[in-house]
């Protein structure tokens, strides 16, 4: 296992199976981290009452952040819930240390059903970035055919995970476009010269449009909100008076939804 600290409360973690080999999985789709109840947490989580089972493994599912035809390891993006039963146990591990990896990967919030030529719109706040990488890392470099947007909120600039990364890409990749927001830019250093507000405020001010040069609309463009409930809620809201439609299995639409918590 290899760890990176983004920021206080948030990490990106290697996993690389041992042993058996990655099988298959489509960006977007999950994998499954584990901690026995025995494993330590770092001092800033609140107390457990009661604590699990010494011997109790503690599962939960996160969102993979590698491309999925990286083969080696699989990547995560992880902020630290504080009355959380595994983030305070993960947060505490060092490079080497061994975790348990579920052998099957799986989800829905995938490209699966949005047509080769359609454009995207990622949103995300937080952590929520992660699955998105993993769409990324894998189809960007093909997908010069299609417009491609990624707005991420964060509390504070230092808090925009993969934003090097992202800012690389887009300077690379002219078909891509990325929106950072911050919503508590006071005091940042270097000073925070970028959007200031939450994802919905990006989508109403029309930057897309601008970077674009034509406005995302339901006949040509799909859009996936990742991470803060709310923001999600906000957005679909937002979508559905443009004429976007939240996505189902027996009704398709042009929203894609994965709620974080």
């Amino acid at each position: 296992m290899a760890r990176q600290e983004v920021a206080p409360g948030l990490i990106i973690l290697r996993v690389a199976p041992e042993g058996w080999a990655l099988p298959p999985f489509e960006p977007g789709q999950f994998a499954v981290l584990g901690l026995p109840g025995a494993a330590p947490r770092v001092p800033e989580a609140e107390p457990e009452n009661p604590p699990p089972p010494p011997h109790q493994l503690i599962r939960r599912a996160y969102s993979i952040a590698s491309s999925s035809r990286q083969h080696e390891y699989l990547e995560f993006y992880l902020a630290l819930v504080r009355t959380g039963a595994l983030t305070p146990r993960l947060f505490r591990l060092h490079v080497g240390d061994r975790l348990w990896l579920g052998p099957r990967f799986s989800g829905m919030f995938t490209l699966r059903h949005v047509p080769a030529d359609a454009h995207l719109v990622l949103v995300a706040t937080g952590t929520g970035l992660a699955p998105y990488m993993s769409m990324l890392r894998t189809h960007l470099a093909e997908s010069a055919h299609r417009r491609t947007a990624v707005i991420h909120g964060a509390r504070y600039p230092s808090d925009l995970g993969y934003r090097n990364e992202l800012e690389d890409l887009a300077r690379r990749h002219p078909h891509l476009t990325y929106l950072p927001v911050v919503s508590r830019p006071q005091g940042a250093v270097p000073p925070w010269s970028g959007a200031v507000g939450h994802v919905q405020d990006i989508w109403r001010a029309g930057l897309i449009a601008r970077a674009w040069g034509f406005p995302p609309e339901p006949a040509h463009t799909h859009v996936f909100l990742c991470g803060n409930p709310q923001m999600i809620e906000d957005m679909v809201r937002l979508l559905e008076g443009e004429g976007f439609r939240e996505h189902h299995k027996d009704a398709p639409g042009q929203i894609h939804t994965e709620r974080y918590w």
